[in-house]
């Protein structure tokens, strides 16, 4: 038997879930599904978000995200040097 990787563990909970939310209401031999329409839109976010981590579009490294706060933080800085550059010339 094969080792479920991550990835193939949540593209495999990323299809039961989108597959709840388009069935919804459902029997089969001894299982009842009725996730009703909040639990539908619920699993329809947590199979849509499964999928996209198992694409890799949602596994941000840190390497990414200190990237981004520094680019944050200048842009912040240059909005804060403009605005009191706007105030003090008026």
């Amino acid at each position: 038997m094969t080792d479920l990787t991550p990835n193939s563990t949540f593209l495999i909970v990323g299809i039961v879930f989108i597959t709840i939310a388009v069935i919804g209401q459902s029997k089969l031999a001894f299982i009842e599904i009725n996730p009703g329409c909040f639990g539908r839109i619920l699993a329809l976010l947590i199979g849509i978000s499964s999928l996209l981590y198992a694409l890799g579009l949602l596994n941000f490294s840190t390497v990414n995200l200190d990237l981004l706060r520094t680019s944050l933080t200048e842009q912040i800085k240059q909005s804060i040097s403009s605005i009191n550059d706007l105030l003090q010339g008026s």
